[in-house]
């Protein structure tokens, strides 16, 4: 699976920005999808993540009730809705596709990952 993650540029404090992750190669269907961040000099972060089906939602403490993960299984594509950003939100962000038997929320558990969009919020 190719992962490319569009959508990221700069945006003050409280503004939005939509975050889009295009899979080719294979379905996505068959995995559960998640968004990862990460700031120089700091390890990859959890930011949400969906199952397969869509209905099972998990979202880092930080970020929840501001953001949205929603995928388009028809569209290969998986999404990242962020609203009232905050200046530590600027990060890269890293989409990623998976299915191995470890917890959602957890890096390991991915195997595809893209190529990272640079989200920038300034207060």
């Amino acid at each position: 699976v190719q992962l490319q993650a569009s959508g990221g540029g700069s945006v003050q404090a409280g503004g939005s920005l939509s975050l889009s992750c295009a899979a080719s190669g294979r379905k996505i269907n068959s995995y559960a999808m998640a968004w990862f961040r990460q700031t120089p000099g700091k390890e990859r972060e959890f930011v949400a993540a969906i199952r397969l089906g869509g209905g099972d939602r998990y979202y880092a403490d930080s970020v929840k009730g501001r953001f949205t993960i929603s995928r388009d299984n028809a569209k290969n594509t998986v999404y990242l809705q962020m609203n009232s950003l905050k200046a530590g939100d600027t990060a890269v962000y890293y989409c990623a596709a998976g299915n191995r038997p470890l917890s959602i929320i957890r890096s390991g558990a991915y195997d595809y990952w893209g190529q990272g969009t640079l989200v920038t919020v300034s207060s």
